[in-house]
């Protein structure tokens, strides 16, 4: 049986590592498969929610992260 400190450690970067790949794929699929984070001669509407929605949800990602680490301790402490 694993220890829980060490399980708890485990548990948190699989959560870590599982939001960001949610996140590069939703904003993969809405720029690249979407074609909305390429310009075709001038930006359009399209492509300005998607930097808008990809700045915010950058910033949003980073905030959940720096909450779900903020007071860890480190294993045996």
């Amino acid at each position: 049986m694993e220890e829980p400190d060490v399980k708890l450690f485990l548990i948190r970067i699989v959560q870590t590592i599982s939001m960001a790949i949610v996140w590069m794929l939703v904003n993969m699929c809405a720029g690249i498969y979407f074609g909305y984070a390429f310009f075709e001669g001038a930006p359009s509407l399209g492509n300005y929610i998607f930097y808008v929605w990809f700045l915010l949800s950058f910033a949003w990602l980073i905030n959940y992260l720096r909450k779900k680490w903020k007071g860890w301790k480190e294993i045996g402490e």
